[in-house]
């Protein structure tokens, strides 16, 4: 590495993408006052995730609905993606800041793997990710607030996991599932009452789904799935066989299920 961009006495940026920008002087400066920020300003917020284990592997789903103070702002949000081959990622507060921070953190995860010459630990990567919201803590005391939710799992062992986060950077791994947003209690209390450890993969998108719906009905910031507008919830999976998005057709069954039952 050059020399000249790193002289003695300075520091010298570790493994991480982001410590290597900011070395440069690159990375951006979230220090700033109260008074930047104009009163009543609304940004999109994403509302809920959610993410349950199964026998064999992890679903991770997620609404489409993001509201700016008490509008819908956007119906087809994403707020689930895959954060590499086996582990995905999910949002929740602030739309904007969040998925420019999983697309940092994605970046982060390539740049371990290309540098080390191996993949990250499932436990290594969500201490990553709580470090990246730690550092996000000037903003979140500004209210624009992002709370991660994190899942993927270990290939070799094939053990899934599940990991919540406060918006200070706390980390929590969740035994059965966990989730993030506004509508998050009403998603867990209605897990609570169908979950158990052996459901297979179908059951747990089924569970999910209904979950969501449970949210939908109580949080009005969260989005339901809408059959007459073809708007379902993002599905994700993680299992031996990586990451892969649901059919939105098995989506559409669950969405039709779930709604039936709460009429």
């Amino acid at each position: 590495m050059n020399s000249d961009l790193f002289p003695f006495g300075t520091p010298f940026p570790g493994a991480g993408f982001t410590e290597l920008i900011r070395s440069l002087d690159l990375g951006p400066d979230w220090t700033f006052d109260a008074q930047s920020v104009p009163a009543g300003l609304h940004t999109p917020d994403a509302t809920t995730v959610l993410a349950l284990r199964y026998d064999g592997g992890v679903v991770m789903v997620g609404d489409r609905q993001a509201t700016a103070g008490y509008d819908i702002a956007h119906r087809h949000v994403q707020k689930v993606y895959p954060a590499d081959s086996y582990s995905a990622v999910a949002i929740s507060g602030t739309a904007g800041l969040g998925r420019e921070l999983i697309r940092l953190f994605k970046t982060e995860l390539e740049h371990y793997e290309k540098l080390e010459g191996v993949r990250l630990s499932l436990d290594g990567k969500a201490t990553y990710l709580a470090r990246m919201v730690r550092s996000q803590l000037p903003l979140a005391l500004q209210g624009f607030v992002v709370v991660p939710l994190f899942c993927g799992i270990e290939p070799e062992l094939e053990t899934s996991h599940v990991f919540t986060f406060d918006a200070i950077g706390g980390r929590y791994e969740e035994q059965d599932f966990g989730a993030a947003g506004s509508g998050s209690r009403e998603a867990r209390s209605y897990l609570r009452t169908v979950y158990h450890p052996d459901c297979d993969q179908t059951q747990a998108i089924n569970h999910s789904v209904a979950a969501l719906v449970a949210a939908a009905g109580q949080d009005l910031a969260t989005g339901g799935p809408d059959l007459r507008r073809g708007i379902y919830p993002n599905v994700f999976t993680v299992s031996a066989a990586g990451v892969q998005e649901t059919d939105p057709e098995i989506i559409r069954a669950a969405a039709e299920v779930a709604l039936e039952v709460t009429r």
